[in-house]
């Protein structure tokens, strides 16, 4: 076998040789890029799901959907250390500088860049680094009342009836976006609603963690009515064949049926983990086909892989007592875990644990996918931590 041939593409959000499992998600999007395109009702969405399962990829496929029908998009990582401001101020400019470029003058535009830049005078007073040369004069009375949440819905709201103007859209790509602060998450809840509340062709997909849901419904209310949140979750058995199955076929190499189902039973569908196994049974085979045998072989390899490298760079993250709650949980079984289970495991009460958990969450370790329940963000980081602990 030729390792340099090897389909497989174990990363972060490095797109799979076969994005197998989200034919409907990817189509619902479509629907609501088109829509939005045409001024018809469409929600933003949010991918929601753990690690490893092709949040990013998914964003970077609906942005390119996103761009065919003529969109004019940007993609955005909230940063812990930059204000989600500074950010869509960057964003917004970029496009509309481009649709400031179509033929043809058009007020809406230019009024649009005047909104952009009251907001940058006043961000500027908090974010002295920002420097974004705007040639032209600010919108007296716009965006410019140093309150987020009031001046981001103005900015947006500028931003799609300059769109609108120039017959496009305009698409906003936002990953980690449960990250956001809860003001910064409001002030973009907000915004939306506004651009939706007048049919702007202006669209946020995002992707986050499980806590996502939660997260946007304490900033507004009414953001489970204002967003879709497709789940995003491992495959089945079929898609995960598919997953496997069609690259090494297009290279003229066959999986067994015993080996396909090896890898599934290793790594419970989790696609990227259905591209580590590949990438090490390829590495592992001798020859077509690959068999349980090397599955056997290459499990060991992907397992020491993502222990030295994907789990393992979480862990060392962690304080020692945050450590020692994830050891607990993982010695508990499968989960989610009641968190009195977590605390009864470690000797302590719910309460003395609180502060631990919630750092846990805030970091993006676990998520509580109902009261009183915790659970791992990480697929087989429980299996990671056993393995440790031995």
């Amino acid at each position: 076998m030729n390792p340099r041939v090897n389909p497989y593409a174990p990363g972060a959000g490095t797109p799979p040789p076969e994005l197998a499992g989200r034919d409907v998600v990817l189509a619902d999007a479509l629907l609501a890029l088109q829509r939005n395109q045409f001024g018809q009702s469409a929600r933003s969405f949010m991918f929601v799901g753990l690690r490893g399962v092709g949040k990013t990829v998914l964003l970077n496929e609906v942005q390119a959907l996103a761009e065919k029908e003529g969109a004019l998009t940007d993609f955005i990582e909230i940063s812990t250390n930059e204000p989600l401001s500074k950010t869509i101020i960057a964003t917004l400019r970029s496009i509309l500088l481009k649709l400031d470029r179509i033929r043809g003058v058009s007020e809406q535009v230019k009024k649009s860049l005047r909104v952009l830049k009251s907001f940058v005078g006043v961000v500027k007073i908090k974010v002295e680094d920002i420097e974004f040369s705007i040639d032209i004069d600010g919108e007296p009375g716009v965006a410019d009342s140093g309150t987020l949440t009031r001046d981001l819905a103005e900015v947006f709201v500028a931003a799609g009836e300059a769109a609108r103007a120039r017959k496009s859209s305009i698409v906003i790509l936002i990953d980690e976006i449960h990250n956001l602060p809860a003001e910064e998450f409001e002030a973009l809840i907000m915004a939306v609603h506004r651009t939706d509340q007048k049919h702007l062709p202006l669209l946020i997909v995002g992707a986050g963690l499980p806590l996502l849901v939660k997260l946007s419904g304490n900033a507004k209310t009414y953001a489970e009515r204002l967003f879709e949140y497709p789940d995003v979750g491992p495959l089945d058995y079929t898609e995960a064949k598919r997953a496997l199955a069609k690259p090494a076929a297009q290279a003229n190499v066959i999986f067994e049926d015993e080996a396909i189902g090896a890898i599934i039973r290793e790594t419970q569908g989790y696609p990227y983990f259905l591209q580590e196994w590949g990438y090490q049974a390829w590495n592992t085979a001798k020859a077509s086909p690959i068999t349980a045998d090397d599955i056997v072989r290459s499990s060991n390899v992907a397992i020491k892989r993502l222990d030295q490298n994907f789990f393992k760079s979480r862990y060392e993250r962690l304080s020692d007592s945050q450590r020692a709650y994830l050891s607990a949980m993982a010695k508990c079984g499968p989960g989610p875990y009641r968190t009195g289970q977590i605390a009864k495991a470690m000797g302590k009460s719910s309460q003395q644990l609180g502060p631990t958990r919630d750092a846990l969450i805030n970091s993006g370790m676990i998520y509580s996918p109902r009261y009183g329940y915790a659970a791992f963000t990480v697929p087989l980081f429980d299996a990671f931590m056993r393995r440790i602990d031995r």
